[in-house]
């Protein structure tokens, strides 16, 4: 699945452990689930865990939604048996937490079928240096950011806006571009707080994040929503085409949409933000 025929406005995170929100999570509207086996799942749970997860996949039900597997790090007693269990049990992705550098994506890689897609929690000060090279990666389609343990790692104070993490979400948002690959916003921890979430989801996309990591399905809304081109958007970029190709055909090269200019590059953005609502519309429609 790449960025454009998969949305990922919406990515939730259900224990793996937890048969219930498995089951559950079949029919929630969410474009993505993270099955995690990390920090949802206590130690002496996690043998137990990896084989209920595994047992979901296979059984399958999830439609289009994007389906991740977060394993412990392979530096853990549990990583290398995760690996053996959900590496070929029906998942899109593996997500591999505490990655430092792009190094640390091979020992992976070479434990994958070559098919596998590999994601990366970018959730250490290291990672936010190394994210260029982490993107890069052969292997790595989509960098989640771990906003949790970024700021534990930084002794950062909590702020709702968030500035003393921005220079690493920016970061983060261009490593993706540059290697054109996903990229997740952090958790949002208060998930009863409507408003707060919204003004979250609302800066991580216009950050350049393609959607957000979320911790309760009462969240999966408002991120689709943030998300999700709107209306007035989709117009304008139907419009900027129509205008540009119009121009193009009496021989100028720049059109004028509403008393501002429209190029060529406003016309690839216009394309591009169309077959993401397109994408949206085939995902609600799955």
């Amino acid at each position: 699945m790449d960025a454009i025929s998969q949305p990922y406005r919406s990515v939730l995170y259900i224990p793996g452990s937890n048969e219930r929100a498995l089951d559950k999570a079949r029919g929630l509207p969410t474009d993505a689930i993270i099955f995690d086996l990390e920090d949802a799942v206590a130690p002496d749970a996690k043998a137990a865990a990896r084989q209920t997860l595994a047992a979901a996949l296979k059984g399958g039900g999830y439609g289009k939604r994007a389906r991740i597997v977060r394993i412990n790090a392979l530096t853990t007693p549990w990583g290398l048996e995760d690996v053996r269990a959900l590496g070929d049990a029906g998942a899109d992705a593996i997500l591999l937490p505490k990655v430092n550098a792009g190094s640390d994506v091979d020992t992976l890689a070479d434990l994958l079928p070559a098919e596998m897609a590999i994601w990366t929690m970018m959730e250490t000060p290291l990672s936010v240096f190394n994210a260029r090279d982490i993107a890069a990666h052969g292997r790595v389609t989509g960098l989640v950011a771990g906003t949790n343990d970024l700021a534990k790692d930084l002794g950062s104070r909590s702020r709702a806006d968030r500035l003393p993490l921005m220079t690493a979400l920016q970061t983060f948002v261009m490593a993706a571009r540059a290697a054109r690959i996903v990229a997740i916003d952090g958790v949002y921890n208060r998930f009863r707080d409507d408003e707060g979430l919204r003004a979250e989801c609302e800066q991580g996309r216009d950050l350049g994040f393609d959607g957000k990591t979320l911790i309760h399905p009462a969240q999966i809304a408002g991120a689709n929503i943030a998300f999700a081109p709107t209306s007035s958007e989709i117009d304008l970029a139907r419009q900027q085409i129509e205008a540009f190709e119009a121009s193009e055909a009496s021989g100028q090269g720049i059109a004028v949409v509403d008393g501002m200019i429209v190029e060529n590059l406003h016309v690839v953005a216009a394309r591009r933000l169309l077959a993401r609502a397109e994408a949206v519309t085939e995902m609600g429609a799955g």
